[in-house]
């Protein structure tokens, strides 16, 4: 996995490199067999609902959705113009991502930065409906056409007093979670835990991992967490977008975090391994504007 990879990273073919213990159970799913080969899939891997599926090629959490019923998958295969994955649902409530860098001649990386996601959450008055509760949350309303479109007369209910729902349950800035700097958790304890999972993804230098987990001091002793995704040379260090930061200081971090990137390049580059063609990079943007058509507009 040197230096990540480009736009068109396969979700499937990067689980394949990380140990099983670090990820939940996932399984592939081509859009061109039929729905009743799919719930032979399901029943072999026995993920059960609710779970996760997700495009095995995507784009900002679009087209991630929680699956309550084999009605509900039917619906989702059969609108899918492309390869997706099953996925078991993680059991921890929280989440971070978590900035990874080492050097190919180093054995010991370091993380650059954390960013908690604060997830899509109301919480009810006993008068107001959530649609009402979404509305008066400026950040959740950018959100509400999405959600209209995905829950639908279900935004009428009333939720009772102090009663939360969490409408997004997926980390993802594009979908209403507000990302926090916490980067001030970076510790030798995580750095360590962190390292010694990232020495056993072949060529796995740069990049970020979202990461659930269920209390901070377990994480930090290793235990208790899965990763939910792993991003490459694409990924950015999204600790920049908490609203206390200045512009400038993301343009400083990606600087910061770019100049990691080619000197990991360079120095796999002197290790053999080419750079990527100008004919083949667009070729791959060309493919993922192509995917993302596809899965921004399902």
């Amino acid at each position: 996995m040197k230096n990540g990879g480009f736009f068109m990273d396969s979700k499937r073919e990067i689980y394949d490199l990380i140990p099983q213990q670090f990820y939940p159970k996932t399984t592939f799913v081509d859009q061109k067999i039929s729905f009743e080969d799919v719930v032979t899939i399901l029943k072999s891997t026995s993920i059960p609902f609710p779970f996760i599926v997700k495009p095995d090629i995507g784009l900002r959490g679009s087209a991630v959705k929680k699956i309550l019923s084999l009605s509900e998958l039917e619906s989702y295969h059969s609108k899918a113009s492309f390869d997706y994955l099953i996925q078991e649902l993680i059991p921890y409530a929280n989440e971070v991502g978590i900035f990874y860098v080492r050097f190919p001649n180093e054995r010991h990386g370091k993380i650059t930065g954390i960013v908690a996601k604060e997830f899509l959450i109301v919480e009810g008055d006993g008068v107001s409906t959530i649609s009402a509760l979404i509305k008066a949350n400026p950040r959740y309303e950018l959100q509400l056409k999405a959600l209209q479109k995905e829950y639908g007369h279900q935004l009428e209910t009333i939720l009772g007093k102090e009663e939360k729902r969490n409408l997004v349950p997926y980390g993802n800035h594009a979908r209403g979670a507000k990302f926090l700097d916490y980067s001030h958790l970076i510790s030798p304890e995580l750095t360590q835990v962190i390292n010694d999972m990232c020495m056993q993804i072949p060529e796995f230098y740069f990049g970020r991992m979202d990461v659930m987990y269920n209390t901070w001091e377990e994480l930090i002793h290793g235990k208790n967490f899965s990763i939910v995704e792993l991003n490459g040379a694409a990924s950015e260090p999204t600790h920049i977008y908490d609203p206390k930061h200045s512009l400038f200081f993301a343009w400083k971090e990606l600087s910061r975090h770019i100049s990691y990137m080619f000197r990991i390049s360079v120095a796999n580059h002197k290790r053999g391994f080419p750079y990527l063609a100008h004919k083949v990079g667009m070729e791959q943007y060309r493919l993922h504007l192509e995917q993302s058509n596809k899965i921004v507009n399902f």
